[in-house]
């Protein structure tokens, strides 16, 4: 039942200037060659997602910077002497206080920031998603049409979990600041454990609005839930996903020469890596619940064939639906002459039988096989069969001209088989 509410919610309203095109691989199989017979296209759509992308790194870095330069000049060790002489006015918890003040307003900006990335999300998305559907179809044109149309769906959910994980480093100072003077740590250390969790569930949350802001054009509230059905359904192949798809991130995170891995392979391809990855894995989902509308591959035979060929291979392919239409619409029961019933007995087999009973039994079959036969050559050429018969027999033979010399070749097709 949820499963076709999704269907009907969603059915019909994908958010497309082209057309799916089937393919003969399997998902990834189709992602994994458009990403490797495209990675020029892919490298493209990553620089101009990292465009968009270097607000947010920038305000990141000179939070880092700010507080490595204040760490140097404020005496945030004054209390911890080998004299253990107090500094007046005493300087516990202001490297904290600090921190809370620098990430409260660098933060702040993050925000703003976000909504600027959320360009590059929405442009990456669209293109990268258009690229696999359609086999790697691709224009920078494409990837501002895609902001255009979806810009609005993937901001939302951004500035949703810019605001939460703005929250969350807040109530992370804070707890650090409460340990640092000295109070009581337990509230603190809950509420931080609390407020990661929320992000972590709110950030997955975003992923789905995200994918289906992108791929349908439905309301917020259609939208949340239709995020969330899918989220439930697939939970644990979504935890595993993010897992894949922020491996750009791990890289990050690691330090060393992994790092500068992770810097080179973010810049070169990560965004479109980790957004082709989430999407592809998306409409796999999507596919499970809403069917979409696919137009079909011409095998390589085909491609290579001429007009003239495709034409001729066409018509042939109407000829033989003319021909099963033909054979379905001949009723055997109208073109061959059959007696009325009479009542006739006809001898059976009880639940005891001999050999004599087997002979009458084929003795009586013979004589109404006989009887079927005599009525069918006698009536065969009476008038209402006579022209049943012959209006099929004429189109038979239409079908087997095949344009003959001194004939007018005419048309067979399913729409005409009957006029």
């Amino acid at each position: 039942m949820a499963s076709q509410t999704a269907e009907n919610a969603l059915k019909g309203k994908e958010i497309s200037d082209y057309t799916r095109r089937a393919s003969d691989m399997g998902r990834w199989g189709a992602t994994w060659t458009v990403f490797k017979s495209n990675f020029g296209k892919i490298v493209i759509t990553n620089l101009l997602t990292l465009l968009f992308f270097l607000p947010l790194a920038v305000t990141v870095y000179l939070r880092g910077l700010f507080l490595t330069k204040y760490s140097g000049l404020y005496p945030f060790g004054a209390n911890l002497g080998p004299a253990a002489i107090p500094s007046l006015p005493g300087a516990l918890g202001l490297a904290e206080e600090l921190a809370m003040t620098t990430d409260l307003i660098f933060y702040s900006i993050a925000i703003l920031c976000g909504l600027i990335a959320a360009v590059g999300i929405s442009g990456a998305c669209y293109s990268l998603k258009k690229m696999v559907n359609t086999g790697g179809e691709y224009t920078v044109k494409g990837y501002f049409r895609g902001v255009k149309k979806t810009y609005l769906r993937t901001a939302l959910p951004v500035f949703l979990f810019m605001v939460v994980f703005f929250c969350t480093v807040l109530v992370s100072d804070w707890k650090e600041h409460e340990i640092a003077i000295g109070n009581p740590s337990g509230w603190p250390i809950a509420a931080t454990v609390l407020m990661i969790i929320l992000c972590v569930l709110v950030g997955i949350v975003c992923m789905w609005l995200i994918a289906v802001g992108v791929s349908y054009k439905a309301g917020p509230l259609l939208t949340i839930k239709n995020s969330l059905f899918f989220l439930i359904r697939s939970v644990v192949q979504t935890v595993f996903m993010l897992g894949f798809v922020f491996i750009p991130v791990w890289l990050l995170l690691i330090g060393g020469i992994v790092q500068i891995i992770g810097i080179c392979f973010l810049i070169l391809c990560g965004f479109s890596f980790s957004f082709i990855s989430w999407m592809s894995f998306t409409q796999w989902i999507f596919d499970l619940f809403v069917a979409p509308p696919v137009e079909e591959v011409k095998p390589a035979s085909k491609k290579k064939m001429t007009p003239a060929q495709l034409a001729a291979e066409r018509e042939e392919e109407q000829k033989d639906l003319a021909r099963e239409m033909l054979a379905a619409g001949r009723i055997e029961v109208l073109a061959t002459p059959m007696p009325p019933i009479q009542g006739e007995n006809v001898p059976v087999l009880g639940a005891r039988f001999c050999r004599e009973d087997i002979a009458k039994v084929e003795s009586g079959r013979r004589r109404i096989e006989s009887s079927v036969a005599e009525y069918r050559q006698k009536h065969m050429g009476d008038k209402r069969y006579a022209e049943y018969n012959k209006l099929f027999a004429e189109r038979e033979k239409a079908l087997g001209d095949d344009g003959k010399k001194g004939k007018k070749k005419k048309k067979i097709s399913a729409d005409n088989l009957l006029r």
